[in-house]
């Protein structure tokens, strides 16, 4: 998926994954997944993409501080 933020282009291709969660199964309605990618230049992004009654219920892609990667790595461990 690709974002630019502040005139500068993302892309997950060429970010690295740092953790990867998913709740439910394949074709769940429920189930979603959340992926914590770095780019090479360090920004943080949280791809998000869930089943029609999910929390996410479109694909997207945040932005996150460091503050926020913190806290969300800890709420995943």
């Amino acid at each position: 998926m690709k974002k630019t933020v502040k005139g500068k282009s993302y892309d997950t291709i060429e970010m690295s994954i740092v953790k990867k969660v998913t709740s439910g199964t394949y074709g769940d309605p429920a189930g979603y997944e959340e992926t914590l990618y770095v780019a090479e230049d360090g920004t943080y992004f949280l791809y998000t993409n869930g089943g029609a009654e999910s929390k996410y219920t479109a694909e997207k892609l945040t932005q996150m501080s460091k503050a926020k990667v913190e806290a969300w790595k800890k709420a995943n461990a």
